[in-house]
Order: structure tokens, then sequence, then C-alpha cells
């Protein structure tokens, strides 16, 4: 047990500095030099952990990116509030630039979404398992919404969740290099706005 306990805290910390360089510099920019150097391992350590840089980032995938996703967009989702509620705070904390909040939170998501697109498909596929999990829980909420009086009958809850996910995307690649509050605060207002267009009662005040 100990054995396999050190094991996790070792892959967990490999995958942790690898999330880091290959945010920063991507991952076609990122060498298995640069990632040895990083991780102070010998070639034939890394061998021992991962089959090879492709792996590698698949990993950090499975065991880190899913879990800040998760805890930040999709966990907030199991409540028996008014979802539009939820869901605007969540977005909200999403988007707060505060320092080393990408690392925090896992706003990378979206970055590796671009780099991968079209360049390969069995790690966009991760990826986009991602946002499926997202989806799934978004269209779920809603539809609870709708039946707890939270949300308008006629709403189509599958073309929301897509408008939620398409948005929010949409704002980090205009958020990527910038701290611009106004921006944020003016996405805040509009959805807002939106939500309370497809409310039940007019509760987003």
């Amino acid at each position: 047990m100990e054995k396999n306990l050190k094991r996790r805290e070792t892959m967990h910390r490999l995958c942790a500095k690898g999330l880091e360089v290959f945010h920063a510099k991507g991952y076609y920019n990122t060498s298995l030099d640069d990632i040895l150097k990083e991780l102070e391992l010998s070639k034939g350590a890394f061998y021992h952990h991962f089959k090879s840089k492709e792996d590698y980032f698949i990993s950090i995938i499975q065991n880190l990116v899913v879990q800040k996703v998760y805890a930040l967009l999709v966990e907030p989702l199991n409540t028996h509030e008014n979802p539009l509620l939820i869901i605007l705070d969540s977005l909200e904390n999403a988007l707060e630039p505060r320092k080393r909040n990408e690392m925090a939170y896992g706003f990378m998501l979206n970055d590796f979404l671009t780099e991968f697109n079209k360049r390969n498909s069995e790690i966009s596929k991760y990826l986009k398992d991602i946002l499926k999990v997202w989806e799934v829980n978004l269209v779920s909420v809603l539809k609870k919404g709708k039946i707890d009086g939270h949300i308008a009958r006629h709403v189509d809850c599958e073309g929301v969740a897509t408008y939620i996910i398409a948005s929010y995307l949409g704002m980090r690649s205009l958020l990527m290099d910038s701290t611009n509050r106004q921006l944020k605060y003016q996405y805040v207002q509009q959805l807002k706005h939106y939500f309370s267009s497809i409310a039940e009662r007019k509760v987003m005040a």
C-alpha cells in the first residue's frame, strides 16, 4: 500500500510539472529533452513511467486536467438550487484572471483543444470527452431546473448547454493573454440577460 501511494505521489508530481511545461510552451514546441530537464529525469527513468511523450500527455489529461475541469465546472452543478445561478457563478469563477489561476483551475483545456485540433485525433478525443462530460451534466441540471420551476418549459436544454460551452471557450480565447476585467464583466452581464430570458421566474438580478 505504501509503495502504491509513493507511486501515485510520483505520478502526480511528474504530471503537475509536465502540465506547467506543456501549457507554457505548447505540446509541439516541447521536446523530450525539455521534459527530461524539467523533471530532472534520465531517459530510462522517463520510459519506466511512460511509453512516449504522447502517453505522458494523455496521463496528464487523465490525472490532472479531468480533475481540475470537473472540480471547477461540473461539481458545482450537483445542487438543488437554481441551476442558472450556479452555472453563472461557476463560469464567473472560471474566468477569474487571478495569478496562476490557469494552473489552479485547468484553464488550459481550451488552449490544448486548439493546439491539437486536426493534428492529433487521439489526444483531441480525450480533450473533447472532458467537454462531453460537462455538456451531459449541464443538460441534466438544466432539465431538472425545468422540472423544479426555475427554467421555462419551452427551453431547449441541449441548445443552452451548447451555447454555454461555446461562449465560455470563446471567452477563454479572448482572455488568454489578457486581464481585461471589463471584457469579463460584459460577458457575465450578457449571460445574466440571456439566463433571465430563459428563466421561468425573473431571478437573475
